[in-house]
């Protein structure tokens, strides 16, 4: 049977009524991956540091799939998602070039030689750092025949291993599309050397069929979301390649008996609407607790699970990560995920505290809504905050937020006893993102609200720190 590639575009073009957070961005990659799906595909890599990490960090978390991140027709660009991309199992490398005379003239403003050129430079450059590069052809369903066949053999030649059509109009009938795909097979001998991707508009609604018109003639990729971005379904394809498999004779790596789970998982993160007025906007981690290190894991080890948690350590802050975790490895067998995370709150990173709590007021019960007045001292002055939330921490977090007048997407908030009976230690993390990078603060308590209060304004603290060292 011919393998059938189901390349998700999701991330990719994401649409503004379903936007993700960081974290949620990870999960969805996860998820995927688990799904079986053969590419995932991100976003480029603009001048933001927040943009390399959000790369980095899901080229990371993906096991099995490709990682295809498009680059900038300029080599300072495919340098820059290179060095986010290279720890990828399966990195790819996309170079997106206009095909149509109305995209090259209006939107790239060169001309056709030009274009072809540019084509040439950026996957030769691509080629040198990565194996496996994708060209792909914007808008070539409305491009000179000629024009179309010569670009995809320049990159053929200059190293590109996949070819991608787009019909970005999305106005070809599924019959129009199959031919123009048997027409540019029978035009373009280079094809016949590489796999041959389509990406189909969903304009007219067609957009799973022309996909599976283009698979009779003979593509092996097909661009699809998981979540509707305006292409083909990620879902529908893959169930008509499921059903209609032995008479096409083509398979995918998709799972089909876990389709239904994980595409709802997808949906309703996609999908919920989240309040804005509320710091929990990320929901909380998935637990990991199966996860552990020993004391005989090398350093190595130890740092290589704290960035799978998300962090991005300074060299300083390394070793007394490695340092602590060995105190508390050489006193039990084994230390959970969870456990290190505590650990990286409590020595990475231990800054003068710019905000100090002064007192906090909490009022809650089920026939009332919680309200938070908080006082802070920053510089020997005292900030008030007061604000209503859908419960105790909600309330306390969003009055530091009026405080502090910053929001920062809450990653995670996790909550542990730590000693036993009627007056049990509660221990807080709280992990903040800024600017994609993870800030960690512990707080321990007998009152919880204080602890998790407490473990906020820690990890405040050390944004703020940062902040005003740069």
């Amino acid at each position: 049977m011919k393998q059938i590639k189901i390349s998700d575009v999701t991330m990719k073009y994401m649409t503004e009524g379903a936007t993700l957070s960081f974290r949620e961005k990870i999960e969805l990659a996860k998820l995927l991956d688990s799904l079986g799906t053969s590419v995932i595909e991100l976003e480029g890599v603009g001048n933001s540091r927040t943009d390399a990490l959000r790369v980095k960090s899901i080229a990371a978390a993906v096991m099995n799939s490709v990682v295809a991140v498009p680059v900038a027709l300029n080599n300072e660009n495919i340098n820059t998602v290179w060095n986010a991309l290279k720890e990828a199992k399966k990195p790819r490398l996309q170079v997106c070039a206009p095909a149509s005379s109305v995209q090259m003239e209006y939107l790239y403003h060169k001309k056709p030689e030009a274009v072809l050129e540019d084509i040439k430079e950026s996957v030769s450059n691509c080629k040198a750092l990565c194996n496996d590069v994708e060209f792909v052809a914007d808008d070539a369903t409305r491009s000179d025949a000629s024009f179309l066949s010569s670009a995809i053999t320049t990159a053929v030649n200059a190293g590109a291993t996949t070819v991608t059509v787009c019909d970005t109009a999305g106005t070809m009938l599924p019959e129009e599309f199959g031919e123009f795909i048997s027409n540019l097979k029978a035009s373009t001998p280079a094809l016949k050397e590489v796999s041959l991707g389509v990406c189909c508009n969903n304009e007219l609604f067609l957009a799973d069929a022309c996909a599976i018109a283009a698979i009779m003639q003979g593509a092996t990729e097909i661009k699809a979301a998981a979540h509707f971005q305006g292409t083909a379904s990620l879902s529908n394809v893959a169930k008509i390649i499921s059903t209609r498999s032995a008479a096409m004779d083509i398979t995918t790596d998709i799972s089909v008996s876990q389709l239904s789970r994980i595409m709802g998982q997808i949906t309703w993160m996609c999908e919920t609407e989240r309040k804005k007025t509320s710091p929990f906007d990320s929901g909380v981690r998935a637990d990991d607790e199966d996860l552990y290190l020993t004391v005989h894991d090398e350093a190595e080890s130890v740092l290589k699970a704290v960035e799978t948690l998300g962090y991005d350590l300074s060299e300083e802050d390394r070793p007394k990560v490695v340092e602590a975790f060995r105190k508390i490895a050489d006193k039990k067998e084994q230390v959970s995920i969870r456990e290190l995370d505590a650990i990286v709150a409590s020595a990475a990173m231990q800054v003068p505290p710019t905000y100090q709590l002064e007192t906090f007021v909490i009022n809650s019960g089920n026939t009332i809504s919680s309200t938070a007045h908080m006082k802070l001292k920053k510089n020997g002055q005292i900030l008030e905050g007061v604000c209503i939330g859908d419960g105790p921490i909600d309330a306390a977090f969003l009055a530091i937020e009026s405080i502090t007048g910053r929001h920062y997407e809450l990653d995670d908030f996790q909550l542990k006893a730590v000693t036993e009976g009627r007056e049990a230690m509660g221990q807080t993390i709280v992990r903040l993102r800024n600017g994609g990078k993870l800030y960690s603060g512990r707080g321990i308590s007998t009152d919880i609200i204080c602890a998790g209060i407490n473990a906020y304004i820690n990890a405040l603290n050390k944004i703020v720190y940062e902040e005003d060292e740069i």
